[in-house]
């Protein structure tokens, strides 16, 4: 099975892709989908989102996808802006047929950490503990992806559990 978790930014989306293999996980990819020209039209910058995620997803061919769900932010305007680098990247992959399933910033942490109150440095070091990597994932928001992919492999390993109780 595999998994690509999103960490929506429209500066820096962070991506993450997992492999699991008879409860074996480990990373296939991660990396960051950059916009480096501030002075780009907001729609320019949602294109780059939309087209590096349609790349990683017809690189990978995931059967999952795993993305932050909107939180709430002080500054309207950015959570705005920040609901539509979640839509764009949530297109490409129902575009594709693959299930789009959106968790809360501090689930990802807690399935992930251990807390839901853990910080970007916390949950890049567990990261890469879990996944047994060499380094740490960057930038962050790679590590913020694989979070979140993890969370939604965390998710699934505790339905196939809780069915096997019954």
């Amino acid at each position: 099975m595999i998994i690509l978790g999103v960490d929506p930014g429209l500066r820096i989306t962070g991506y993450g892709v997992i492999e699991v293999s008879r409860y074996a996980v480990k990373c296939r990819d991660c990396g960051g989908i950059y916009n480096r020209d501030t002075s780009e039209p907001l729609s320019a910058k949602l294109q780059t989102i939309y087209d590096g995620i349609a790349d990683v997803i017809r690189k990978h061919q995931p059967q999952h996808f795993a993305i932050e769900d909107v939180f709430y932010h002080e500054n309207v305007k950015t959570a705005i802006v920040m609901g539509h680098a979640r839509g764009v990247a949530m297109l490409a992959a129902q575009q594709q047929d693959i299930p789009v399933h959106e968790y809360a910033a501090r689930e990802i942490k807690m399935s992930t950490v251990g807390t839901g109150a853990a910080s970007k440095q916390q949950v890049q070091a567990m990261v890469k503990n879990l996944l047994g990597m060499r380094e740490l994932p960057k930038p962050q928001d790679a590590a913020d992806a694989l979070a979140a992919a993890l969370c939604h492999y965390h998710r699934i390993k505790f339905r196939m559990l809780s069915r096997a109780k019954r």
